[in-house]
């Protein structure tokens, strides 16, 4: 959808969050709350998307490097019309309309902004105000009309007795032509708070005898703005609910929906069961025939089918199909587990292979290595991959068997086929076939009394 352009109003302090980072940069389901609202108007394809940043900026535009987005400031927080004050120079010639969101509305639907678009162009408004009925409508405008026609908006300190009985508030999210500049540069605090209301801008358009309009949604939840820590909670639990809903539907299997946390992002195949207690976080995949237990974290990772994690934590790694992970396995990032491995309780593994049907058992670490197909790793075994200053590879070829306790010193290449006596330091490349002992004789010696 083209010719118009999105504003993101994220200047705010966000007081009632009570916490060091900008509101806008609380995580709903690990993304940032104003990436949700970007991602949402992005996938209409505005000509351009203006965000408008005040308090700790630097940290906001951080999360921003990578989206296609103009930044402007608002260095005094004066109100919501001061705000998109600020965006004007941005639109220097624009003609298009200009859709105002809130950077903490993170729950608003794409299909919903295009209706709002669509029926401000329709009805040729010159604003269009996104509505919805709230049970308690506490602490929102009141949406005033009179004849079924928009004639203001309300906020909760300026209304009188008779508007707080409305239900029907405002979203804070707004379509408006571009005679929006013209009724900006007529604003003035006259108002409890002393601030510039962009709610303000309804009257002046109507004096002007512009046309001003309103949509209502039907689910309220969905134009939810985030001001502490209980509504982001909320939010957090609607986006379950979603979410949990739509894995019933494929197939999935969630034994404690209510002890369970699932990204929304989360993809999860038929016949995966999901036990109390795991944590799925963003970007994760996982196949179909899964068996998750116990108090596992998953993130950034693809899971194949059939696979079983017990008790584990997994970041960045791929784990091949009918491995078994856990319990109490860490896998760090880097790791690629095919087909059929086994990694067993307290054994780690980080930005390492392990091949076809090899084993890691028991109280591991494998780092920085390479491991061939049907390998024995004993208990204890350790590869020292780090110097100091850099770290270094082990390779360990297929058919190997290394008994329990061995140290392998970086860089080392083990041959095919070879065995490690347990209790080896091993320091030296060994050959295919071959026995490693590489630890001192046993003595006897008389103790004396």
């Amino acid at each position: 959808m083209k010719n118009f352009s999105a504003v993101i109003l994220a200047a705010g302090a966000g007081t009632r969050m009570k916490s060091s980072l900008p509101k806008v940069m609380h995580k709903l389901s690990g993304k940032p709350l104003i990436n949700w609202v970007i991602d949402a108007v992005g996938a209409l394809k505005p000509d351009n998307i203006v965000v408008v940043l005040g308090h700790k900026s630097e940290s906001v535009e951080e999360s921003l490097k990578n989206k296609n987005v103009k930044i402007v400031y608002q260095k005094q927080q004066l109100g919501s019309a001061h705000a998109l004050m600020q965006a004007q120079k941005a639109f220097k010639n624009y003609k298009g309309d200009i859709l105002v969101m809130c950077g903490d509305v993170p729950l608003v639907k794409t299909s919903v902004l295009s209706s709002l678009l669509k029926h401000s162009k329709k009805n040729k408004s010159s604003v269009t105000v996104l509505a919805a009925k709230a049970d308690d409508p506490y602490g929102y405008g009141r949406i005033v009309k009179s004849g079924g026609i928009l004639e203001k908006i309300a906020e909760e300190k300026d209304a009188t007795e008779q508007e707080k009985l409305i239900r029907e508030v405002n979203s804070g999210i707004y379509c408006f032509d571009n005679n929006v500049w013209k009724a900006l540069s007529k604003v003035k605090p006259d108002n409890a708070k002393k601030e510039y209301y962009l709610t303000d801008t309804i009257e002046i358009l109507k004096k002007l005898g512009k046309k001003a309009t309103s949509v209502t949604v039907g689910n309220a939840w969905e134009l939810m703005g985030i001001n502490d820590r209980s509504q982001l909670h909320e939010a957090e639990k609607e986006l379950q609910k979603i979410k949990i809903a739509q894995l019933f539907e494929k197939g999935v299997s969630i034994i404690d929906a209510d002890n369970t946390y699932i990204s929304y992002n989360a993809q999860i195949g038929q016949d995966t069961v999901i036990y109390p207690g795991a944590f799925i976080d963003t970007d994760v995949k996982i196949g179909k025939g899964c068996t998750i237990q116990g108090s596992s974290y998953i993130k950034n990772s693809v899971i194949a089918d059939n696979v079983c994690i017990l008790y584990s934590y997994i970041n960045g790694a791929k784990i091949g199909t009918g491995s078994k992970i856990g319990p109490f396995s860490h896998i760090r990032p880097g790791s690629v587990l095919e087909e059929g491995v086994k990694v067993g309780n307290f054994s780690e593994t980080k930005k390492t292979v392990i091949s076809k049907n090899s084993k890691v058992n028991h109280l591991s670490y494998i780092g920085d290595a390479e491991i061939g197909e049907n390998v024995n790793i004993g208990a204890g075994t350790i590869t020292c991959n780090y110097d100091g200053k850099n770290k270094h590879k082990t390779v360990i070829a297929s058919d190997a068997f290394v008994g329990s306790n061995v140290n392998f010193v970086a860089p080392v290449k083990i041959g095919k086929g070879a065995l490690i006596a347990a209790g080896s330091t091993i320091t030296n490349d060994i050959p295919p076939g071959k026995l490693a002992i590489a630890r001192a004789r046993q003595e006897l010696k008389y103790r004396k009394k």
